[in-house]
């Protein structure tokens, strides 16, 4: 049974346990404002756990800890048992009705098990009590990444935001409107 609780700003330690490897097959562009998918063979390995860059544990708990503590960001967590399966981050803030997905992951051996899904209908719930109406993210431009934020209702950003572009600029840029939330429910109480 997986576990969907809020973590304390500490766990964002715990971010090396989730096992991000993955082998994409579809990659996305955007071009003249429309999704465009290729094929392509990218090896995604997992987070190193030492030395300091782009895809190690360190470089991404420094990098969340700024959302977590400058930005009043919110961690959510999926656990099995006392296993970390998957990890999420709202920031409420981005702009003024506008909150953000800033981080989300499951692990490799929990994908297909409909904990995405749950990790940010928690994200949506919150973010649509804190006074969010729309969410961003930014999304890698894997397909399985983008078929997810597509099938949760994201669609591609008419403008970008600039920061977040200038940080991410291969990444897709997508936003929902927070209307359909998973209202009335305890993030505690949900259940596989």
């Amino acid at each position: 049974m997986i576990r969907i609780r809020r973590l304390a700003i500490s766990d964002i330690t715990r971010i090396g346990e989730i096992d991000r490897s993955e082998h994409v097959t579809v990659g996305y562009t955007v071009r003249d404002g429309q999704l465009q998918a290729e094929a392509v063979d990218w090896r995604v390995p997992r987070w190193s756990a030492v030395g300091y860059g782009d895809h190690h544990v360190q470089t991404l708990v420094e990098k969340n800890l700024v959302t977590l503590e400058q930005q009043s960001g919110v961690l959510f967590g999926a656990f099995h048992g006392d296993v970390l399966a998957g990890m999420a981050i709202l920031r409420p803030k981005l702009q003024d009705d506008m909150a953000q997905l800033s981080f989300l992951h499951v692990s490799s051996g929990f994908r297909r098990q409909g904990i995405a899904t749950r990790l940010v209908h928690a994200v949506f719930e919150l973010a649509g009590e804190l006074g969010g109406r729309r969410i961003y993210v930014s999304s890698t431009p894997s397909g399985s990444a983008v078929g997810f934020y597509l099938s949760q209702g994201f669609q591609l950003a008419d403008a970008v935001h600039p920061e977040l572009y200038a940080l991410e600029p291969d990444d897709i840029h997508m936003i929902k409107p927070l209307n359909c939330t998973a209202a009335g429910q305890d993030v505690n109480d949900r259940h596989d």
